[in-house]
């Protein structure tokens, strides 16, 4: 059989050699692994969202832009009143809990440079979806296979049994 670690780390073991049992867990153990990646893929579209969007609001930012009334975000769904007092420097979160200031053309390198790395991690992870709807459609076959042959042996069976019951 193959190891939970087989399956996890992606090392390659022959199906055909598998208990219909286990290749079900095997099954079952993609399939979460599929949610999981589909999880993940969502949460990074959503971050490249909103990297996108703070992009867009900071091109906004001109120098004239000091005194306009602004909604400042305190979480992703709360939001307070404020006005712009210097339009030249923002304070850009560049972890969590750590900011600095810096300029509007440096926050949005800042950014471009995160939603690189978000997108170069989007690609890995459809890559990897990909990698795993292909090991669930080859243990699907696989899976079908072995019930076809469980099918015949027990066909095989009853024919044997009605020969031998008709002598």
């Amino acid at each position: 059989m193959a190891s939970d670690d087989d399956v996890t780390t992606g090392n390659v073991f022959d199906l055909d050699k598998l208990s219909l049992e286990e290749l079900n867990q095997a099954k079952q153990q993609e399939e979460g692994r599929l949610q999981a990646l589909t999880s993940r893929y969502a949460q990074l579209r959503a971050a490249a969202a909103r990297l996108t969007a703070s992009s867009n609001a900071i091109s906004e930012i001109s120098p004239s832009s000091e005194g306009k009334e602004v909604m400042i975000p305190l979480t992703e769904s709360v939001y307070a009143p404020g006005k712009l007092r210097e339009p030249n420097k923002l304070l850009v979160e560049i972890g969590t809990g750590f900011y600095v200031e810096k300029k509007p053309s440096e926050t949005n390198e800042f950014l471009n440079r995160k939603l690189k790395i978000v997108d170069a991690n989007s690609e890995n992870i459809t890559k990897a979806v990909q990698a795993t709807r292909q090991n669930l459609d080859s243990i699907a076959m696989s899976m079908q296979g072995k019930m076809i042959e469980i099918r015949a042996r027990q066909e095989g069976q009853r024919h044997r049994a009605a020969a031998e019951g008709s002598k």
